[in-house]
């Protein structure tokens, strides 16, 4: 397999047959179970908000920082790692990107100490966002075809799921919580080691495939030509706007601050905080594969991200200005959050060269990590300054609104991108995805 042959391995020959179908299956699972474990260690900060607060005495600001440090090495690391991807291959990157976010896992349950903790969540971000791309990658070599969309929905529906864990963990691990802060971060280690298992198992399956299947894998770029990366297709730099504003929104608000948010402004204990707050993920973890199916067959990708954006706009409207029910807001962000992941990260395929795509994703995540660092700093320091607690509820407003407004910036990425991909210089994400003969041969 060109540019993922260690050096002891025979390539097969040009005339390997390609693997079938349930190579491609396997593989998915695999990175999808260590995708799992991924966003539970992510997640498994949001329910443990309060008890932060109270236990240890952490601000909101703190808290927010346990998040953005997670995001903060990324910014510039993520595009390495995207570089790294393509230069030693998935299965090796994956691998050792999954390592480094088990050690993260274990140093943030070490110590009560603020500091401790934010190194530990520093470590896991180092190795988190750049495994995700190597993942990322992964999918986009052994699914081509009609069945793209589909194979990311379903990766991202197991990835949800490890979301949806965490947030409900108050629920069926409650007697680690009330053993205090620390269990639940010890748990979220050793579904750390979890992934690295499943990532191991990728790592050596891929390596007996090839002895007996052509991959057919792009070869390694001989260097990084970074003016390439400037001049990527207008098409994609409007996908980029969109994930940087889009994820901006979901992470610092659902996985940070939604939970204790919930709790303060709207009267719920933290296991119905952390009950609502999942059925998020559990929207998505059934209804992204869909959505990835129906984009694989009727096209309008662009279209079904300006609706999905639209839908996470409302949501702060309704939590700020209305007395709906929290039932409308989690519909309008589980179905937001199900469609636009599904649609835009297999999006890029169609974008840029295959030689580059573990760049592009890199050079993607690594300005979506400048917004989640941002924003998660944001919304911590707007809290404190507007004194948002149980007793001040109404402390809440300014960060709803700021993401409210970082919703319609979003809207108009999805705008623009609808425009250009209807006009001459489109890249038909508008249409039906065509029938490889690769797919078509399995």
């Amino acid at each position: 397999m060109s540019g993922d042959v260690e050096p002891t391995e025979r390539a097969p020959s040009p005339a390997a047959a390609p693997p079938p179908a349930s190579a491609r299956w396997t593989v998915l699972v695999l990175v999808s179970v260590a995708m799992f474990g991924n966003y539970y260690v992510y997640d498994s900060i949001g329910p443990l908000a309060d008890h932060l607060q109270r236990l240890l005495g952490f601000t909101d600001t703190q808290i927010g920082t346990l998040n953005a440090i997670y995001s903060f090495p990324n910014i510039l690391m993520v595009l390495v790692g995207g570089i790294i991807v393509d230069r030693i291959g998935t299965r090796r990157a994956t691998f050792a990107f999954t390592a480094i976010c088990l050690v993260g896992a274990l140093v943030t349950a070490l110590s009560s100490q603020f500091a401790v903790m934010a190194v530990g969540r520093l470590i896991f971000g180092l190795g988190a966002e750049s495994m995700i791309v190597a993942i990322t990658t992964t999918l986009g070599q052994w699914f081509v075809g009609r069945q793209l969309g589909f194979a990311f929905g379903v990766n991202l529906s197991i990835a949800r799921a490890g979301s949806y864990a965490a947030d409900m963990s108050p629920t069926w691990a409650r007697t680690l919580y009330d053993q205090g802060w620390q269990p639940p971060l010890v748990l979220a280690a050793g579904l750390a080691a979890v992934a690295l298992l499943a990532a191991l198992g990728y790592l050596v399956f891929e390596r007996a495939t090839e002895r007996r299947y052509s991959l057919e894998r792009p070869a390694p770029p001989d260097r990084v030509v970074w003016r390439e990366l400037v001049h990527f297709d207008r098409s994609y730099w409007y996908v980029v706007g969109l994930c940087v504003t889009f994820y901006s929104v979901i992470f610092p608000f659902r996985s940070t601050f939604a939970i204790k948010y919930f709790q303060h402004a709207h009267g719920l204990t933290l296991q119905e905080a952390g009950t609502i707050n999942g059925y998020v993920f559990l929207a998505a973890i059934f209804a992204t594969p869909l959505f990835g199916l129906l984009a694989d067959k009727i096209g309008h990708r662009a279209l079904l991200m300006t609706g999905g954006t639209l839908l996470l706009f409302l949501v702060f409207p309704v939590l700020g200005h209305t007395r709906l029910d929290l039932w409308v807001s989690t519909v309008l962000i589980g179905v937001a959050f199900s469609l636009v992941p599904a649609v835009m990260w297999p999006a890029v395929t169609y974008l840029v060269k295959p030689s580059q795509l573990g760049t592009a994703y890199g050079l993607m995540t690594m300005l979506q990590n400048i917004g989640l660092t941002v924003f998660n700093l944001a919304a911590g320091g707007l809290n404190d300054a507007s004194g948002a607690s149980a007793d001040n509820p109404g402390g809440y407003l300014p960060m709803l609104w700021m993401f409210g407004a970082l919703s319609l910036f979003g809207l108009v990425f999805a705008w623009a991108l609808r425009r250009r991909e209807m006009g001459p210089h489109g890249h038909h994400l508008e249409r039906p995805t065509p029938r490889s003969k690769f797919t078509a041969d399995q």
